[in-house]
């Protein structure tokens, strides 16, 4: 079974840290010791603000004092329409909110949207020739559609379900790192040379390099790139390439094989740390993309995501479209006898 990661710190910490402005001036980040700042530690993403900013928001980052009050009384859903994805037999459908969903407090975070540039808030225009298709993955001439999260755009074999229901690629592991309905957790590992970024979800461990070395064939695609990093006085800067053009997410985010992300994770205080991430995607979007959020450091481990999907659901998915497709035959023949 999943393992959903115990919060207890966080939710208690979370109302005081990751406020903006409340993390103290005076601060001094850790050093490890080969004196870079330190970021280790398990980390919560969690939030309620998302992703696009609601249109009625237009440029306003944050919200006032008033509406965060009015949220403690109601889900933190800031007007976004709820993306639920279920099919029509309702075989496919979303984790319920009492038991899967990490839900936060308005207090933790009071931003109108993560994405901050373009300026209102939203995804930029698409090139021409990129189209959304019903299921929201983008339809990419010369490209054979590939949905991201759960659902999938067929049942002919496994290539068609969705990438998470094969256990690839979770749907918040990143990167970049988005926040989503459960499993917002990850570790970070340091050493000299590698700063490794270990994700709850499907628990993949991303290796960065920090002492640069030849970069990889442009021909070479990976599931989550290929990650290089450096440091900025103290913040770490992550450029990721070489990704393979076949991880859509299910915000609409495009993932074309031209796509180079750079990640900031800069230390803000000793239970918070400040991620930022910006996308440059020509081949998909007209303009860069840029977002902020906040971590909070959690006292707990990361647990197994043990991702059965792929063992058994898959399996068991294909076999129920199979027998369907058998009975739907049986029926026609059957039809065709009584009709004689």
């Amino acid at each position: 079974m999943k393992k959903h990661s115990s919060l207890i710190l966080f939710f208690c910490f979370s109302l005081l840290l990751s406020h903006p402005g409340l993390a103290s001036e005076e601060y001094t980040v850790p050093r490890t010791q080969w004196e870079q700042a330190d970021l280790q530690g398990v980390w919560n993403f969690s939030s309620n603000v998302p992703m696009q900013r609601p249109e009625h928001f237009g440029e306003r980052q944050f919200l006032t004092r008033e509406e965060i009050e009015a949220t403690q009384v109601q889900q933190f859903q800031l007007g976004a329409e709820a993306n639920v994805t279920k099919s029509a037999s309702g075989a496919e459908a979303f984790y319920n909110d009492n038991m899967w969903l990490e839900n936060i407090g308005a207090d933790a975070n009071t931003r109108t949207s993560h994405i901050v540039y373009p300026t209102n808030g939203r995804l930029p225009s698409l090139v021409e020739g990129v189209e959304y298709l019903p299921g929201g993955e983008l339809e990419v001439p010369g490209q054979r559609p590939v949905r991201f999260v759960i659902g999938g755009i067929g049942r002919d074999g496994p290539e068609d379900r969705g990438l998470s229901e094969r256990c690839l690629v979770g749907f918040n592991s990143g990167p970049p790192l988005m926040p989503s309905v459960y499993n917002n957790n990850l570790r970070i590992i340091q050493s000299r040379e590698h700063v490794v970024i270990l994700t709850e979800m499907v628990h993949d461990a991303r290796i960065v390099n920090l002492d640069g070395g030849s970069a990889l064939d442009e021909n070479v695609g990976l599931w989550s790139g290929d990650s290089r990093g450096h440091w900025d006085g103290d913040t770490l800067v992550v450029v990721t390439q070489n990704f393979n053009g076949l991880t859509q997410s299910f915000d609409g985010f495009g993932d074309s094989k031209n796509k180079v992300l750079t990640e900031r994770f800069t230390r803000s205080g000793p239970h918070t740390l400040n991620y930022e991430f910006t996308i440059d995607d020509p081949a998909t979007f007209t303009d860069k993309i840029i977002a902020k959020l906040a971590m909070t450091k959690v006292a707990t481990q990361l647990y197994e995501y043990a991702c059965h999907e792929g063992n058994y659901g898959m399996e068991n998915m294909l076999r129920g479209a199979r027998r369907k497709e058998a009975n739907e035959v049986s029926d026609r023949v059957a039809n065709l006898f009584r009709g004689r």
